[in-house]
């Protein structure tokens, strides 16, 4: 299932681009979003805000086009 290698993926790095993730899982940005936003809801992602530093820090793109997305962990469990 694609939202147990979603999480699989985000907790393994930690932070991670959108971009990043639909490549790596080979996945629609827009359903990716999706779950995402399901995560983000039950505690266990956040999105952080534009302008935030990719992790890699190669500073190629324009942070304020990049949508990170950090792992927190198990959250509430909502």
């Amino acid at each position: 299932m694609i939202l147990s290698r979603l999480t699989a993926y985000l907790a393994e790095q930690k932070r991670a681009a959108l971009i990043d993730i639909s490549h790596h899982l080979g996945a629609d940005p827009e359903a990716l979003r999706m779950m995402l936003t399901l995560l983000e809801r039950k505690g266990r992602v956040r999105k952080l805000p534009g302008g935030t530093a990719c992790p890699g820090g190669c500073s190629r793109c324009d942070p304020m086009s990049v949508e990170l997305y950090e792992w927190l962990g198990n959250g509430t469990g909502r």
